[in-house]
């Protein structure tokens, strides 16, 4: 009865704390997210007379927003350990993330991994569960031209056709360069057991810590995105043409995130800090797009053996708490990802600011 007792002042601490957390939270989304919708109407005369420098400044805005979604998980002690290569050096080349999903936690790390990734995350595109679109942050996304992707195999070719053409009409157009995909198509607690089925069936390995990979996205991706080579060269058009021509996808950017003991943050987490500080980890390693298969098959083959190595990678983490060294090095090095306060300073003070004008 007495430890019970002298529980219940951190408990009420805990309680209080995220009370607390959660009405920041709202004023936050009160005074960020009405300030940035107003700004993209002020400024649409610009986007008819220089829609580059629109979207470049609206991209701004949308990193700052994401770094105050980041911000809730690094005042909680949420920080982010990185491994592998160094995904900064490729920030202004077009790359896709394909990312292992274990919970809606996954999406608020990855928006503080690449806070300090250049333009990176400004010109980042995110392909989402459709539901999103209808949370306080559903309007931002849609401007900025994220993807809402609705699950299930009844909706699963009309949403591929959606997605090609939603690329078509506004990767490019609003200067976009990163594309964050989750090819696993849902959370691991949620998939993992359909998934060892059909590996079964298929004659697939057996994954534990990730499951196989839908490809469909990835392909589309690939074929919308990737520059057509002929004879070494763009495709097409003269020597002028080919100059103001995007490189196109260059890099494919394998991301491998980890949670101590298992144990994933979901976005109620983040944003109430009840669980105790913890490490996230999250590894990288880069493979260029031009050594990726493009027909279905291969294609599909080569999405598998990622998803085998990433098992091999989270097994290695959950046994020994640290990623195996790249090839070529001894031993293992990590980054601490940091976020600086005076930074976060600055643009809630903006936002406020803005809020009140």
């Amino acid at each position: 009865m007495a430890a019970t007792l002298e529980e219940v002042p951190r408990r009420g601490w805990i309680l209080v704390k995220a009370l607390m957390r959660f009405a920041f939270m709202i004023f936050n989304n009160l005074v960020a997210i009405p300030s940035y919708v107003c700004y993209v109407i002020v400024l649409q005369p610009l986007r008819v007379l220089d829609r580059k420098r629109f979207w470049y400044i609206e991209g701004t805005m949308y990193k700052w927003l994401l770094g105050m979604v980041a911000s809730w998980g690094w005042f909680a002690g949420y920080t982010v350990m990185e491994w592998g290569e160094d995904i900064k050096a490729i920030s202004e080349d077009e790359a896709m993330m394909l990312v292992n999903h274990q919970a809606t936690g996954d999406v608020c790390t990855l928006m503080m991994c690449l806070q300090d990734k250049g333009r990176a995350v400004a010109q980042l595109i995110w392909l989402m569960d459709h539901i999103f679109k209808y949370t306080n942050f559903g309007i931002v996304s849609l401007i900025h031209g994220d993807f809402f992707i609705r699950q299930g195999k009844s909706h699963r070719d009309q949403q591929l056709l959606l997605l090609k053409k939603h690329l078509e009409n506004n990767y490019r157009s609003r200067d976009r360069k990163w594309i964050v995909l989750f090819p696993e198509g849902g959370f691991l607690r949620k998939r993992r057991e359909t998934s060892q089925v059909y590996a079964k069936k298929n004659n697939l390995p057996f994954l534990t810590h990730v499951t196989l990979p839908r490809f469909g996205a990835t392909k589309i991706i690939l074929s919308v995105l990737v520059a057509r080579q002929e004879n070494g060269s763009q495709a097409g058009g003269d020597a002028k043409e080919l100059e103001s021509k995007s490189k196109g996808l260059q890099w494919i950017i394998d991301t491998t995130i980890a949670y101590p003991k298992a144990e994933p943050l979901d976005i109620q987490t983040w944003i109430l800090g009840y669980r105790k500080p913890t490490v996230t980890h999250v590894h990288y390693r880069i493979f260029p797009v031009k050594d990726v298969p493009l027909e279905t098959d291969d294609l599909a083959n080569w999405l598998y053996q990622r998803f085998i190595e990433k098992e091999d990678l989270l097994s290695h983490f959950y046994k020994t708490g640290a990623f195996p060294p790249v090839k070529g090095q001894k031993e293992a090095v990590s980054r601490e990802m940091n976020l600086s306060n005076t930074w976060l300073f600055l643009i809630y003070s903006f936002a406020v600011l803005s809020a009140c004008m």
